[in-house]
């Protein structure tokens, strides 16, 4: 199950990705929104099918198959809403993804190295029973905040998001740090060259 879900965050969501950027995982929202928002179309969709098993005349057919169609499509609907509403948590940031239709997408990128602040949310009775909640990004350049609404378990969801924030800034210091000595070993030897010229 979890193999599935991998490969469909895989299928649907790497294209946001940079060449050299690795996708950590995806955050959606929480199970029970997905479920509340199939119900109609699902309950649509298993009634034109009954009657189509239980129609009489081909015309009346006909009309249930349109019926089981636009059902069916109404169904697909509702499920990309749900599920390309998402978090792609990388190892150099955080992309929003909002779907807006089948025509409209809308994509927000967030560096690691341009977050202040990570928080979490949860508000109500249902939200604190079944565990979902609000986990909010600060961006250090605009003061902006970025929000994902209905996130099952938030509490872990801002743990991953700042784990994978203090890797990426260690391993940004890191590679600063390896610059600097660089340049600084690079003008020491221009130093020590331009100092046995002078001898000479």
């Amino acid at each position: 199950m979890a193999y599935t879900a991998h490969m469909l965050d895989s299928l649907f969501f790497s294209r946001h990705l940079d060449e050299d950027e690795r996708l950590m995982c995806v955050t959606h929202k929480h199970w029970w929104l997905g479920i509340r928002s199939l119900f109609w179309p699902s309950v649509s969709f298993a009634a034109s099918v009954a009657m189509i098993i239980i129609a009489f005349r081909p015309s009346l057919t006909v009309a249930f198959v349109a019926w089981a169609c636009i059902s069916l499509l109404w169904w697909i609907h509702a499920f990309f809403d749900y599920f390309l509403d998402a978090w792609i948590i990388t190892d150099h940031g955080v992309i929003d993804v909002a779907w807006h239709g089948w025509f409209h997408r809308q994509s927000t990128r967030v560096l690691y190295s341009d977050i202040q602040g990570v928080s979490y949310e949860v508000q109500g009775i249902l939200g604190t029973l079944l565990r979902f909640g609000t986990v909010s990004v600060e961006k250090i350049s605009t003061g902006s905040v970025i929000s994902l609404d209905h996130v099952g378990n938030p509490r872990a969801v801002e743990a991953r998001i700042l784990k994978n924030m203090e890797a990426y800034l260690y391993s940004k210091n890191l590679k600063d740090a390896k610059h600097v000595q660089e340049l600084l070993s690079h003008l020491v030897a221009e130093h020590v060259q331009a100092k046995s010229l002078e001898r000479r």
